[in-house]
């Protein structure tokens, strides 16, 4: 969540920065919600002063003393209405976005920071990751319905290698390896600001009040919840490795074939917290990581930071880093690194200790590190005239077959 003393004190500039994530109404709303709150608690907070008498009360002061307690009922309960309002729009606010991420609302409002690699050329009829196999489709809409696959085969083990791939390479760079769960309480889900705005696109277990998550995330955001960590600490880096659920509510009709849009799917993810000072630096070190595991496997690609409408509830700057797809000839998204400022932090109340300067808020960071996204990618532009797939040797070394047979 935000700070409230930035709506109280500077709402002019925060209502033009959430203006851009189409949040600046929202933003009324709480500021009417917080004026109401506040009135009431000086009232509560004067009523009951008025309870508190000393010695014994006369006749004429417990008739006064009975209705300053009516009094203060109805202010307590129209307090504690106004408390849930208020804290509703706050959960509901979005991180503004830093001044310099683009305007617009769309993936087509991205701007294109760089573009790397040559985009490979065939000089044969290029096919798809469905049709050069391993990817069955029909036996997982079979067994679980669409948007899920099994990986099989040649192909399984070459998706496992590349997850080793980037874990190694962020083991070496000194992330601390995660295997963490993927059921967790709700305020998780509020902390990491995935509910209640993203609800639509969540699994929910009814019978235990878990969530399961679409991502590591969650689970390494809410690693240090409730605590106090020591500036000497930080930065602390963390490498979550686990299986991913999403509903993929609102794509009907989009990336209806293969799996490139799919339900569950596995993924190593990065997340730092660092100081509020440090937390710009540390997001083009995780761009800077994401675009080396990229370079490592020969993709083509493109960085592109995300507009101000397009971003998450949570991040206030976004980078996505998209490969080239040789069977549908354009970019796809293939990670994403997020700065959330002190926004999940906030809500999941992490800080630090800073010296004279006391407790602060950390600020959190993420981004993807591997998913099965980049063996589509990788499967594509490696694939040979006989249908055949080459796999680069770096992943060969951890496991990967020498190649993928003809399908």
């Amino acid at each position: 969540m935000i700070d409230i003393r930035l709506a109280r004190e500077a709402p002019g500039p925060l209502r033009a920065a959430l203006a851009r994530k189409g949040a600046a109404e929202l933003l009324d709303e709480l500021i009417g919600a917080d004026d109401a709150w506040r009135a009431l608690t000086g009232r509560v907070d004067e009523l009951r002063a008025r309870t508190k008498l000393k010695g014994k009360p006369s006749s004429g002061q417990v008739a006064e003393l009975q209705a300053v307690k009516e009094e203060l009922h109805e202010a307590e309960a129209a307090l504690a209405g106004a408390a849930q309002r208020r804290a509703d729009l706050l959960n509901r606010l979005p991180n503004p976005p830093a001044p310099d991420v683009p305007d617009g609302v769309s993936e087509e409002d991205a701007l294109e920071v760089r573009a790397v690699g040559e985009r490979p050329r065939f000089e044969f009829a290029v096919k798809d990751h469905v049709e050069l196999g391993g990817f069955d489709l029909d036996r997982g809409a079979r067994l679980s319905g669409s948007r899920f696959v099994y990986r099989r085969g040649a192909l399984a083990m070459l998706e496992l290698a590349m997850y080793r791939y980037a874990l190694d390479r962020l083991v070496g760079l000194g992330f601390e390896l995660v295997l963490p769960p993927v059921l967790v309480r709700e305020e998780a889900m509020y902390g990491t600001g995935f509910l209640p705005t993203e609800e639509v696109n969540i699994y929910k277990v009814e019978r235990d009040e878990l969530y399961l998550t679409g991502t590591s995330e969650v689970a390494l955001a809410g690693l240090h919840q409730g605590e106090v960590l020591e500036l000497d600490d930080l930065p602390a880096r963390y490498a979550g490795y686990s299986t991913c659920f999403r509903r993929e509510a609102g794509a009907a009709g989009r990336d209806t074939r293969g799996a490139f849009r799919v339900h569950q799917f596995d993924k190593v993810e990065m997340f730092v917290y660092t100081t509020p000072e440090r937390s710009a630096e540390e997001h083009e070190a995780i761009l800077a990581i994401e675009e080396e595991l990229v370079q490592g496997l020969g993709l083509a690609y493109r960085v592109v930071c995300t507009a101000a409408g397009d971003l998450g509830p949570s991040a206030a700057k976004k980078y996505d880093i998209e490969a080239w797809m040789p069977s549908q000839e354009r970019y796809r998204e293939i990670t994403s690194c997020s700065n959330t400022t002190d926004y999940q932090a906030r809500r999941l109340n992490v800080r630090f200790r800073d010296g004279e300067r006391g407790l602060r808020v950390v600020h959190t960071l993420n981004g993807t590190a591997m998913t099965a996204r980049w063996l589509i990618a990788l499967v594509e532009t490696y694939q040979q005239p006989d249908g055949s797939v080459a796999v680069p040797e770096v992943l060969r070394l951890l496991g990967a077959p020498a190649g993928l047979g003809p399908s």
